[in-house]
């Protein structure tokens, strides 16, 4: 594996340079995959594109499903990255099945990282690896603002509704949209922040607690949930005191 960490900035101020100076628009960054694996290169959540790992494979007679062989390009991969830890701003690079992979995150022996998990991007055949870097650096960052700085494999998966949407505001069909932290941990909470809570029927009954949905307790409650609960008791208490 390699780290992106010594000569970068350098190569992004002229990657920046040439950007500007060209007279043609500059085109649209493009990965194959994008995954969130936990410690042990589990899936949590995660999206192909294109053609790549889409069809399935036949090997010794017996055919492969799709699934199975993107779960033995995982297996692979973590075969990689396991033991290394990427710091947010330090993407670490592998190559699998000729693919480049980039990611951040995850934990070694002698880390003492927020969390196991890492945020990986696989580019197709030409991609540069810098841009892949700091795809993947954004991402890591809006993930780690959504999970309150924590992201291990728990709070991932008890938010996991949001790392999809985290996903889906990242990049549509390969195509990256938005790759600013900040703004992408934004537009999740904005977009989450639509829809309604709705009462579970299996709590109607239940005594409310104090400041909360009826129903729901503090230790049911998402980081996002949360949130939402004290902006929305900031907005009430300014609006009380502008009626007063």
């Amino acid at each position: 594996h390699r780290s992106l960490d010594i000569e970068r900035p350098d190569q992004q101020k002229s990657l920046i340079i040439a950007l500007k100076m060209s007279p043609f628009p500059p085109l649209l960054p493009k990965v194959d995959a994008i995954l969130v694996l936990d410690g042990d290169g589990n899936r949590l959540a995660g999206k192909y594109y294109g053609e790549f790992l889409k069809k399935s494979e036949a090997e010794d007679g017996k055919v492969s499903s799709i699934e199975e062989v993107r779960a033995s390009f995982e297996r692979q991969l973590q075969s990689k990255i396991q033991g290394i830890a990427a710091r947010p701003d330090a993407a670490e690079i592998v190559t699998v099945m000729g693919r480049t992979a980039v990611f951040c995150g995850g934990t070694n022996a002698n880390s003492n990282g927020n969390g196991d998990v890492r945020v990986v991007h696989v580019g197709p055949p030409g991609e540069s690896e810098l841009v892949l870097a700091h795809l993947t650096e954004g991402m890591y960052d809006a993930l780690n603002h959504l999970m309150g700085g924590t992201t291990d494999r728990t709070m991932v998966l008890d938010n996991l509704e949001l790392v999809f949407l985290l996903i889906d505001e990242h990049c549509d069909g390969g195509i990256i949209l938005e790759t600013d932290g900040g703004k992408l941990a934004n537009a999740v909470l904005l977009r989450d922040d639509e829809g309604p809570m709705e009462a579970d029927p299996a709590s109607q009954g239940m005594p409310a607690t104090p400041g909360l949905p009826a129903g729901v307790t503090s230790g049911d409650m998402t980081i996002v949930q949360a949130l939402r609960q004290a902006r929305e008791q900031f907005l009430g208490n300014l609006t009380s005191r502008d009626g007063m």
